[in-house]
């Protein structure tokens, strides 16, 4: 068996990692990767194998770093099932559309600037219609379900509380020549313990041989989720008595629906002044209806919240409008009165975020407020680190607004809480961990921690490294 890591390793996006055994090729996630312009189109056009060879792809969860490419994939020669949970595959039926439909729109932009220097023009990754296709190769399972994907390969998900139906897989695989067989764990994100709307993080099994797991915050704690609503509290307040607009970058999958039923439930209780509401994404919007769609993932919390009849929905009230068309989305840059509002996307290097942070950025009764993580390179990570002036849309604006960061609010696990889900394995039977899905700084500070308590092997791959077992 051979385990090559081919992205999100030592970096948070483009996850990807290949499985060879029996003479069959198993993909982990297929995500596109955000960076620099011209590195991320070539990386995400050219994959580092022939996706004709690729025999099934496992996919944890419908986040665009872990699903977004996908589509491409598949236009490129791909036959196989992509094998995801139902909420997943819902899910990515709305994101993967949004992508074609953005990265459509990109091109188009970039190839008018082209052409006027004398330029070849540039295609799409892949377009909407692409995504469409991608999706009829979906098949959807349920948790704790042990399925067969592959010759001498079993796969079993389990609930990872990151967003709806996320979920980490444990793969039960038999090597045909030798007889060896090893549990492989792969971690998808590790969601938290207190997390918003979702069921708690299922416990991973004892026994697994190899364990591949994030590290996003390797490095770092959280903080508490009741700390994280204070401080989103506080936010809110003070940017209302400034009469100011609250912008709040989010992904559109997960991130909003957690931001909205926060704000809902703060409002509902008293805890903050009653300011108009805008999801301004259509991608958010229609994730919205998915996670209407699955009151079964939902905790007790947003039960007993719905009991109360405080609120007849969790992401409902009279002063939440989700926006659709871009006629509306328009309108809200001349907003006069305090509000709030979410668009994406979540590392405000695309969508619509980018019109309203244009239209916000100089005004200093303004707040622009992060609520996950920001990776090197894009604009998000440049305002959330200071940076002024910055480039949107081609001009370069000044920072005026407050900049605040509320990491207490991220889906993913803190280092404390991946250090917690790790300790559930038999360091006896546990041959070896390889962190990825995170920053070096990240993946080896948590590396060490691990080493620390026991993990006889740990390794931070870079990319393109492969191990043979």
């Amino acid at each position: 068996m051979r385990i090559s890591f081919l992205g999100a390793a030592q970096e948070v996006t483009g996850s990807m990692h290949l499985i060879e055994v029996n003479g069959k090729k198993l993909l982990l996630e297929c995500g596109l990767y955000q960076g620099h312009r011209d590195e991320t189109y070539e990386r995400n056009l050219n994959f580092p194998f022939n996706p004709v060879e690729i025999d099934a792809v496992v996919l944890s969860h419908a986040h665009i770093d872990h699903a977004g490419n996908l589509p491409n994939l598949v236009k490129q020669g791909f036959k196989g099932n992509i094998w995801c949970t139902s909420a997943t595959r819902n899910l990515s039926t709305y994101m993967l559309q949004d992508s074609g439909h953005i990265q459509e729109s990109d091109i188009s932009y970039l190839n008018r600037k082209l052409v006027k220097q004398g330029q070849p023009p540039l295609v799409p990754i892949y377009t909407k219609a692409d995504a469409q296709v991608a999706l009829e190769q979906f098949v959807s399972i349920g948790f704790d379900r042990p399925v067969h994907v592959m010759d001498g390969v079993e796969i079993t998900y389990r609930n990872a509380a990151h967003i709806l139906g996320a979920a980490f897989v444990v793969l039960d695989i038999r090597e045909f020549d030798t007889g060896k067989q090893w549990r492989v764990v792969f971690s998808g994100d590790v969601g938290r313990d207190e997390v918003a709307i979702l069921k708690p993080l299922a416990d991973p099994p004892a026994d697994a041989d190899i364990v591949i797991m994030e590290s996003t915050y390797g490095d770092r704690l959280h903080g508490t989720m009741e700390n994280a609503r204070r401080e989103t509290r506080d936010v809110i307040r003070s940017t209302a008595r400034r009469r100011g607009k609250l912008v709040i970058p989010a992904f559109a999958v997960g991130r909003t629906q957690e931001v909205v039923y926060t704000i809902n439930t703060m409002e509902a209780e008293g805890d903050i002044p009653s300011l108009p509401v805008y999801v301004d994404s259509p991608l958010a919007v229609n994730a919205t209806e998915v996670f209407r769609l699955h009151p079964e993932e939902w905790d007790d919390d947003v039960q007993e919240f719905l009991a109360e009849e405080k609120r007849a929905n969790p992401f409902e009230t009279d002063q939440i409008e989700y926006v659709r068309d871009a006629r509306r989305s328009k309108q809200l840059n001349y907003l006069t009165d305090p509000s709030i509002i979410i668009s994406a996307s979540g590392m405000a290097e695309g969508g619509r975020i980018l019109h309203h942070l244009k239209h916000s950025i100089e005004d200093e009764d303004n707040t622009i407020l992060f609520v996950g993580f920001q990776a090197q390179n894009t604009l998000g990570r440049r305002i959330k680190d200071g940076e002024s002036p910055v480039r949107i849309m081609g001009k370069m604006y000044d920072v005026k607004a407050r900049v605040a960061a509320i990491e207490g609010l991220s889906a993913h696990a803190d280092q404390a809480e991946l250090l917690e889900w790790a300790r559930h394995f038999d360091r006896g039977k546990l041959q070896h961990m390889f962190l990825v899905h995170g920053e070096p700084s990240a993946a080896l500070v948590l590396a060490e921690k691990l080493r620390g308590e026991g993990v006889r092997a740990v390794t931070v791959p870079e990319r393109g490294n492969s191990v043979e077992f």
